[in-house]
């Protein structure tokens, strides 16, 4: 293995371990939260509610894995865009219950990061065309799901801190 693959190899662990942390930092950011403060307190007047946010972190793990999986098993396929504005009034995020949204993102993360430590060195170098990004690769992917995390969790920690 050379350097630079080794490089990436540690880069992309970094990424699933990170995976795994975030989705327990929500955890621990919530312990508290009654289901009442989920569905009142808003990122804005028009914002979303701490409910609405974690369960598009629970679906959203599904696109991502789905999105995984059609670079993994399809050549370099043109991936899908969601509108998640929409997603979260026609599945009606408000009412959902806040332990069962996180218990069932938790499920979700645990498969999606099974998937990632099931991909082989080729499938890492899967891609495809993001709706959004043009070019993207699987690495892409794994990273994004930090990043896309890291700012819904501090949407959540803003929120908290503004109610």
């Amino acid at each position: 293995m050379t350097a630079n693959q080794t490089t990436m190899t540690q880069v992309r662990e970094r990424h699933i371990s990170l995976m795994r942390l975030t989705c327990q930092t929500l955890g621990n950011i919530l312990q508290n939260v009654t289901p009442d403060q989920a569905r009142a307190l808003r990122d804005g007047a028009e914002g979303w509610s701490i409910i609405e946010i974690v369960c598009h972190l629970r679906d959203f793990d599904d696109i991502f894995l789905h999105r995984g999986l059609m670079m993994r098993d399809e050549s370099y396929p043109q991936l899908p865009g969601y509108d998640h504005e929409a997603m979260a009034v026609e599945r009606d995020y408000q009412h959902e219950d806040l332990s069962d949204a996180l218990s069932a993102l938790q499920t979700s993360r645990e498969r999606f990061i099974q998937f990632f430590q099931s991909l082989s060195p080729q499938d890492w170098e899967r891609g495809g065309v993001h709706p959004e990004r043009d070019s993207f690769t699987m690495t892409d992917a794994a990273m994004q799901v930090g990043l896309h995390d890291l700012d819904h969790l501090e949407q959540i920690t803003r929120v908290l801190a503004q109610g």
